[in-house]
C-alpha cells in the first residue's frame, strides 16, 4: 500500500492506494466516531463490495452499519436521490457523530459527499472509490455536488473527506467503457500538469487499459499526487485549481446537451480536451504537434475525440453556465504546452465558434488552413 496526503492543515487527509485494501479495518478505524456509520452505494457496486466494506467497518468497531442504496448512473445526482438519502439517515437516527462511507464511482462519491456536507450542517465521510475515474480524480479534493437540469454539478459544496481508500483491485470488475472513461482523467492530469505523465501514458497506455496492477497503481498514485498538490494550494478553486478542469467547459456542455448519462463524464472530458487543445492552437498558445499528441492519445484510449452534433449556439448557451464564467464571459482552461494549463478569459468568441463549427478536427489540419 502507498499513501499520498492532501495537506490542508486541520482538514488534511490520507489517500491510501493499493490492491486488496478495501476490507482493511485499520484504514477505517481512525475515522469512526461513536455514532452510526452509513454506507451509500448503488445496486451495481453493492453485490460486489458491500459485504467486504461492512465487514471491515464492523471489525473497526462500527455497530450495524446502515446500507443506503441509490440509483446507478448520473441520474442519481439529483434532489430526489438526495432526499432519499436524508430519509434513510434520519430514519436510522444517524446523528452528528455519524460517518458516511461513499462506496462506488464518481456519482456515488459526489452525492454522498454532498449529503455529508449538508446533513445536520456537516458530518464526516470516507471515500471508497471503485472506478478508475473516481480513484484518480473525483474522490480527491472535496468537491461534492448534484446536477441541475440547466447544468452539471451546479448545486454543491466543498467538503473534504476524512480519508480516501482506493483499492485498485476493485477495478478488475469495472466495465471496459468505464475504465476508458477513467483514463481520460489520467490524460487530463498529464496534459494539464505533468509532461512526464504524458510520456508515461504514451508508453504504457495499453498496460493501463489491460489493468496491469503496476500500471494502475502508478496512474492512480501520480494523479493523486498531482491533484493533492493543486488542492493544497487552492482548496476552493479561486485560482490555480481551475486548471484541473481542462476539457470540462466543453465536456459539461456535452453532458448536459446530450442528456445526463448518454455520455460518460470521462468521454465528454476527452472530447472536451481535444476541443480545448484545438482552441489553444487557434489562439496561438499551443503548438499544433502538441495538440495532435493529445488527440492521438485520446483515440488510442478508445475515447471520443469529437463532441456530439449540436448547434454551436446550443454549445455556447450551455457553456455560459460553466462555473468558471465571470462577468458574463466564458473562461477556458487552455494549454500553453504539454504539462502547463492556464485559465484564460480573453478568448475571442469567434475562435470558439470556429472550433464548435469544425467539430474540433486534428489540430495539424486546422493549423494548415
Amino acid at each position: 500500500m502507498e499513501t499520498v496526503r492532501v495537506e490542508l492543515g486541520g482538514r488534511s487527509y490520507p489517500i491510501h492506494i493499493g490492491a486488496g485494501i478495501l476490507d482493511a479495518a485499520e484504514l477505517y478505524r481512525p475515522h469512526l466516531g461513536a455514532g452510526r456509520v452509513a454506507v451509500i452505494t448503488n445496486p451495481v457496486v453493492a453485490p460486489l463490495y458491500l459485504e467486504r466494506v461492512r465487514g471491515a467497518l464492523e471489525r473497526a468497531g462500527a455497530v450495524a452499519p446502515l446500507d443506503v442504496l441509490v440509483d446507478d448512473g448520473e441520474q442519481a445526482k439529483s434532489w430526489g436521490a438526495l432526499e432519499r438519502v436524508f430519509d434513510a439517515l434520519l430514519g436510522a437516527r444517524v446523528g452528528r457523530d455519524g460517518v458516511i462511507v461513499a462506496l462506488g464511482g464518481g456519482v456515488v462519491g459526489d452525492l454522498a459527499g454532498f449529503a455529508a456536507a449538508v446533513y445536520q450542517r456537516g458530518i464526516p465521510y470516507l471515500q471508497v472509490p471503485t472506478t478508475l475515474l473516481a480513484q484518480v480524480d473525483s474522490s480527491v479534493g472535496g468537491k461534492t455536488a448534484i446536477n441541475h437540469a440547466r447544468g452539471k454539478n451546479m448545486i454543491g459544496a466543498f467538503h473534504q473527506p476524512a480519508a480516501v481508500i482506493a483499492d485498485v483491485g476493485a477495478l478488475a470488475t469495472l466495465p471496459e467503457r468505464e475504465l476508458r472513461a477513467g483514463a481520460a482523467e489520467v490524460i487530463k492530469h498529464g496534459f494539464a500538469l505533468d509532461a512526464a505523465l504524458v510520456e508515461w501514458l504514451e508508453a504504457k497506455l495499453e498496460a493501463l487499459l489491460a489493468r496491469e496492477p503496476g500500471a494502475l497503481t502508478h496512474a492512480v498514485r501520480r494523479s493523486c499526487e498531482l491533484k493533492a498538490t493543486v488542492v493544497a494550494a487552492d482548496e476552493r478553486e479561486s485560482g490555480r485549481r481551475a486548471v484541473l478542469n481542462l476539457g470540462h467547459t466543453f465536456g459539461h456542455a456535452i453532458e448536459a446537451g446530450a442528456g445526463y448519462g448518454a455520455w460518460l463524464h470521462g468521454e465528454a472530458v476527452a472530447a472536451g480536451m481535444v476541443m480545448a487543445a484545438e482552441l489553444s492552437v487557434r489562439a496561438g498558445l499551443l503548438e499544433a504537434a502538441d495538440a495532435a499528441r493529445l488527440r492521438a492519445l485520446v483515440i488510442r484510449a478508445g475515447l471520443p475525440a469529437k463532441g456530439p452534433s449540436m448547434a454551436p449556439e446550443r454549445y455556447l448557451e450551455l457553456m455560459m453556465l460553466d462555473k468558471k464564467a465571470a462577468g458574463g464571459r466564458m473562461r477556458f482552461i487552455l494549454l500553453e504546452r504539454i504539462g502547463r494549463a492556464v485559465m484564460r478569459g480573453d478568448v475571442d468568441e469567434r475562435l470558439v465558434r470556429d472550433v464548435l463549427a469544425a467539430g474540433a478536427p486534428p489540430a495539424s489540419a486546422a493549423a494548415a488552413r
